[in-house]
């Protein structure tokens, strides 16, 4: 409705202008004009075409505008607008001395050009302060508005976490549910869902299999936690990359970073977005193991020493086993001597049991 008034309130104005503007040409141009009411319906006719495209033209933008204010979460709404209201407010009291400044005549056209530039310019200050900590303060004084609807469920969001796409293709992200690790609402954005399809629909065999792999375990992620699980559909155009929309998301919900990238783990931290990385929790759970403890593990391969054998625990850790080389296909009691810590990861040293009680 609104659409049609914005086109409508265009073509009458031009209408007035073009037939009224008649009286404000020159008298030796009128003078000329046989049919002086014959031109004004001229004008009028000409100014509402030009006005009618006008029109158009603005009801595009507003329909533009229309669209980018549904999408704002309602408290970005809320704190934008109290932003400018106050940036507007500020305006008025810091242009009311310079409006009782007595100016020459001459000089009458800068009040009212300072009005103008001073409401602008602190109009969008109040906007972009907004941005950047409306949404702390009004926390302040509503501890629950960071709450977020989210197809249909409402969402505590200092406890929602955002899963990126290699977290789902991991697959570990199971067993921290299934043992109850994870609590809270999972979000898994539309456009991570469309990095899973097209590494899925991908040339490359081995790509393909580990997009198919991802979206298998979030469908049966989703049958078996229906209610933690939700798939989120906002999106940011103007954002190229998955990893920024992520971070973006994370701030825009004030959430958590669920991912086991390493690098989309740094960039995350830098823009002050809190992140659970999978593989730093896989570390820390591993089992310390100190000089003397006992293990038991197959030795599977030749150490680079002579006599060393190689075997491996169930979270990949390589233990060197002196005197293990002829143990090879042997699963071997050992007793810790060492452990060294490289870029590669852990490493264990340890002797056969019986060799260490001799």
């Amino acid at each position: 409705m609104l659409d049609a008034v914005i086109v409508i309130s265009f073509i009458l104005a031009g209408a007035g202008i073009g037939f009224y503007g008649i009286d404000y040409l020159p008298d030796s141009v009128l003078l000329q004009v046989s049919n002086v009411e014959g031109l004004r319906f001229v004008t009028a006719g000409f100014a509402a075409l030009l006005s009618w495209a006008l029109g158009l033209l603005a009801q595009g933008y507003y329909r533009r505008v229309q669209a980018q204010v549904k999408a704002l979460p309602a408290d970005l709404l809320i704190s934008r607008a109290a932003g400018l209201v106050i940036g507007l407010l500020i305006a008025n009291l810091m242009l009311a001395p310079v409006l009782l400044l007595p100016i020459p005549s001459e000089f009458s056209f800068i009040k009212p050009i300072t009005a103008v530039i001073s409401a602008l310019l602190f109009g969008v200050t109040g906007v972009s302060l907004a941005d950047a900590h409306g949404r702390s303060l009004i926390r302040l004084f509503n501890p629950n508005a960071g709450s977020d609807l989210l197809s249909g469920d409402r969402v505590d969001r200092a406890i929602c976490k955002i899963v990126d796409t290699s977290c789902i293709i991991d697959g570990r992200i199971q067993a921290l549910l299934e043992t109850r690790f994870l609590e809270g609402k999972l979000i898994v954005p539309q456009f991570v869902l469309l990095e899973l399809q097209q590494v899925a629909d991908s040339s490359s065999s081995q790509k393909r299999a580990r997009g198919r792999q991802g979206l298998d375990m979030l469908n049966r992620l989703r049958l078996e936690y229906p209610d933690q699980i939700i798939i989120n559909s906002r999106d940011y155009p103007d954002i190229a990359t998955v990893d920024a929309k992520l971070v973006r998301l994370a701030q825009d919900l004030d959430g958590l970073l669920l991912t086991n990238d390493f690098n989309l783990s740094g960039v995350a931290q830098v823009q002050g977005v809190d992140v659970l990385n999978v593989n730093q929790l896989s570390k820390a759970l591993r089992p310390s193991y100190l000089p003397g403890d006992n293990l038991n593990l197959k030795i599977l391969k030749r150490g680079k020493e002579p006599t060393q054998g190689i075997g491996y625990l169930d979270d990949g850790t390589m233990v060197v086993v002196e005197e293990g080389q002829n143990r090879i296909g042997d699963e071997l009691d050992v007793v810790v001597t060492g452990a060294l810590q490289t870029s590669a990861g852990r490493m264990i040293f340890a002797k056969p049991d019986e060799v260490a009680i001799a």
